[in-house]
């Protein structure tokens, strides 16, 4: 895999890390970032996967605990989406300026 792939897929679990803080279904991550993000659902669901296998303590806490997030932290989905916007306006402003350098 080449560094452009790794880093595609590197944006794309922090994107994901992104929809976790706001609580989202996997579901819900991958039609946010497909909508904002330009992202296939597949890559999404893919990169999913293996964050659930790797780290199947969190995602287990993270669902026991999903259903009181939903309700005492929801967040609006127009602040979500601009926040799920800049985050990838800022990882491909971080990636130009790497090709730069």
């Amino acid at each position: 895999m080449g560094d452009s792939s790794s880093s595609y897929i590197h944006m794309v679990q922090h994107l994901i890390e992104k929809c976790l803080i706001f609580g989202m279904t996997k579901e819900e991550c991958m039609e946010a970032l497909c909508k904002h993000a330009n992202i296939k659902p597949v890559i999404t669901s893919t990169v999913w996967s293996e964050l659930e296998k790797e780290n199947m303590e969190f995602f287990e806490a993270y669902w026991s605990q999903s259903q009181y997030l939903r309700k005492s932290y929801q967040i609006s989905e127009p602040v979500t989406n601009e926040q799920i916007q800049k985050t990838v306006f800022d990882l491909k402003l971080k990636s130009s300026k790497r090709k730069d350098d």
